[in-house]
């Protein structure tokens, strides 16, 4: 609790005052895929970024520890932070914890429907399926970082996914029996359900979340981030320019516990 205490505050007691110090340190714990490592961010990724803003912000020095894996999708990182015990103590340990997650549940989902290989009449199977589980493991997930957490006050962080296929998808058109939507319309669809899970849950549970997919992709979901600069040469993950953008979008939640 009072690592948190951002200024000097001064108790009042009976006979005399005393006061109590602001925090010199707080340790940050950075959970995800392949967007939390940095990964196509030549100079450094939204971690490190956002790990910079805190320590200008707040003045507290920040020891971080990036547990993210490459290619993980919410399944992995939902057992990891239930059964391995170097994820649970960390998020013990940590003052600051952020995480993304989903993108790989929702691309190979899309990868399977652009092969016609999704199942279903409408070949959109494995997009419900998909969906379904990344709603059910975000939950958890919340959950399991809550719980590890539930004894101190802690900064709690999170973000929705933002879509990298706006310009490929748009052009095309690979199920003809869909009422004549486009891949894009396809797509955004279900990314739209699992956003609106991520913004319903951190209202539930009081967890701050950024809405990475408005700034990537705008109000109406259809800006491709690629022409926007904020995409690296592989056309999915973000740039220099995008991990700066997730990494203000963070700061711009603030602090607060």
């Amino acid at each position: 609790m009072l690592k948190l205490i951002l200024v000097v505050v001064l108790l009042v007691g009976a006979s005399q005052g005393t006061t109590l110090a602001a925090p010199t340190s707080w340790e940050y714990v950075a959970l995800g895929d392949s967007l939390a490592t940095g990964y196509g961010a030549f100079v450094k990724g939204y971690v490190p970024r956002y790990e910079a803003y805190v320590e200008t912000d707040t003045g507290v020095a920040v020891t971080r520890t990036n547990l993210a894996q490459n290619k993980w999708t919410s399944s992995q990182l939902l057992s990891a932070l239930s059964s391995d015990p170097t994820f649970r103590r960390a998020i013990r340990e940590a003052e600051i914890v952020t995480w993304n997650i989903g993108g790989n549940d929702l691309r190979a989902a899309r990868a399977s429907y652009k092969n016609g290989t999704c199942g279903g009449v409408d070949n959109q199977d494995c997009l419900r399926a998909s969906v379904a589980t990344l709603k059910t493991n975000w939950t958890a997930i919340t959950a399991e970082v809550l719980e590890l957490r539930s004894s101190s006050d802690t900064i709690v962080r999170t973000m929705d996914i933002y879509n990298p296929y706006v310009r490929t998808d748009i052009v095309s058109d690979t199920w003809q029996n869909d009422r004549g939507m486009n891949d894009f319309q396809v797509f955004k669809k279900y990314l739209d359900r699992v956003n609106r899970h991520i913004a319903a849950t951190s209202y539930t549970t009081e967890v701050p979340y950024t809405p990475v997919y408005l700034a990537f992709n705008g109000t109406f979901g259809d800006e491709d981030p690629r022409s926007k600069g904020y995409l690296s040469l592989d056309g999915l993950h973000p740039n220099n320019t995008g991990h700066r953008i997730i990494a203000g979008e963070l700061r711009m939640l603030g602090y607060a516990p």
